[in-house]
């Protein structure tokens, strides 16, 4: 697929691709396809291509930027989407959001995830969210570091606007295959760990790590939510 060229049959072919390796990663690690979902990343997506994602089968996407999730929005062919905001946020972007997504993964903080909740409740809440970790220690990178996530998960398992879900990363860029094999078996363990703890106001569900480049290896270690974009609609400009 050319950059910035869509149409409604290359979107239908590269939802099928998709979930054809979604099937073919899941047999690999005697999975059933069904436990994975696929979450379509919209970043710099016009409306009108997510929507032909929506009309391919679609069901969950992945907004990164709070203004660009504004701006197209009210182009959605679809009523009630799941839409995750995946990006890193900032506090004074979280009421711009709020009633728009039905996940925030990128919780990283005691002090967002605070104005998530006091946000949420002002307005109907909870809100889902997930907790970010930085598994590769990438100062570039938002999340918590692994020795902190106990800490975090205590903290925001008080806030009665939130509900703790899953937890999401994005390791770093690898050139051996093992490598990146090796931090989602961390971030696997982290996961189960994690989910046998007792948490007051959530269900961790969900381990959210795999992107295009990486997603079937996910899927392979435990991941149970793949985050894809290029794959879906071909290289973008991400600079506009």
């Amino acid at each position: 697929m050319m950059e910035n060229h869509w149409s409604r049959e290359d979107i239908e072919r590269q939802v099928e691709e998709v979930r054809q390796t979604i099937r073919k990663a899941a047999a690999t690690a005697g999975r059933r396809p069904e436990e994975i979902r696929l979450m379509a990343v919209t970043k710099t997506v016009p409306a009108q291509v997510v929507n032909y994602a929506w009309e391919a089968g679609i069901t969950l996407f992945g907004e990164n930027r709070a203004q660009e999730l504004m701006e197209k929005y009210g182009d959605y062919a679809f009523k009630a989407p799941e839409i995750h905001f995946i990006g890193t946020l900032q506090t004074n972007k979280v009421r711009q959001i709020i009633g728009r997504v039905s996940c925030i993964e990128s919780v990283d903080s005691f002090h967002l995830a605070q104005e998530i909740s006091k946000r949420a409740l002002a307005t109907g809440g909870p809100m889902d969210i997930f907790l970010e970790v930085n598994i590769g220690r990438e100062e570039s990178k938002g999340g918590v570091l692994p020795e902190e996530l106990e800490k975090l998960l205590e903290q925001t398992a008080l806030l009665a606007g939130v509900r703790v879900r899953g937890l999401m990363c994005i390791p770093p860029i690898c050139e051996k295959e093992e490598e990146t094999r090796r931090y989602f078996d961390q971030m696997y363990k982290l996961f189960v760990d994690t989910k046998h703890k007792k948490i007051d106001n959530g269900t961790m569900e969900y381990l959210s790590m795999g992107m295009s480049g990486d997603y079937a290896l996910a899927i392979e270690h435990g991941s149970n939510l793949v985050r894809v974009g290029t794959a879906l609609f071909g290289r973008r400009n991400y600079q506009k």
